[in-house]
C-alpha cells in the first residue's frame, strides 16, 4: 500500500525524473534517507516498476497508432508471443477475452509502413486472422498517476 508521502514522492519523480534523492527530500520536507528507504521499498514491491525514460514514437518518426485484433491457433500463445517480440514495431501484446485471442499495439510511419508492419505480422502462420484499428489521436495518454491517488486514500 502507498501513503501521502508515497505519492508525493512518485509525483516529484514523476514530474522531475532527473531530481536527485537528495534535493527531493529538500523539496518534500523529509530526510535523505527516508526518501531513499520509501523508494527503495516501492521498487522491491513493484510500485515502482522502473526509472527508465519515457520514449515517444512520435519523437522517433513513427506517427501511426494501430491496435492489431489476433485470432491464433490454440497452443500457439508462446510461439506467436516470440514472433511478435521480434517486430520492433509492436510495442504491446495482451492476451484478452471476447473477439481476438491477443490485442496487439503497433507503430508505423505512415500508412504505408503500417500495411508492411500489419504483413510482418500476420507473417506466423499460427495468426489466423487479424482486425487492425487505426488511432486517429490520443484523448488520454498512458497515465499511473490518478489510480496512485485512488490507492493512497484506499477508495
Amino acid at each position: 500500500m502507498v501513503d501521502a508521502l508515497d505519492t508525493r514522492i512518485i509525483e516529484l519523480f514523476t514530474h522531475e525524473p532527473r531530481i536527485g534523492v537528495l534535493e527531493a527530500s529538500r523539496r518534500l520536507g523529509v530526510a535523505r534517507a527516508t526518501v531513499q528507504s520509501r523508494l527503495d521499498k516501492m521498487v522491491s514491491t513493484g510500485v515502482i516498476s522502473s526509472f527508465a525514460p519515457t520514449v515517444d514514437p512520435h519523437a522517433l518518426g513513427y506517427r501511426v497508432t494501430a491496435f492489431a485484433s489476433l485470432d491464433i491457433r490454440q497452443g500457439a500463445r508462446q510461439s506467436v508471443a516470440a514472433h511478435l517480440e521480434r517486430i520492433p514495431e509492436v510495442l504491446e501484446v495482451h492476451t484478452i477475452t471476447g473477439q481476438g485471442d491477443l490485442l496487439c499495439r503497433i507503430v508505423a510511419r505512415d500508412n504505408d509502413d503500417l500495411q508492411r508492419v500489419i504483413d510482418e505480422l500476420v507473417g506466423d502462420a499460427d495468426i489466423v486472422r487479424t482486425s487492425t484499428l487505426i488511432a486517429l489521436s490520443t484523448v488520454v495518454g498512458p497515465r499511473v498517476l490518478p489510480l496512485l491517488h485512488r490507492a493512497e486514500t484506499g477508495s
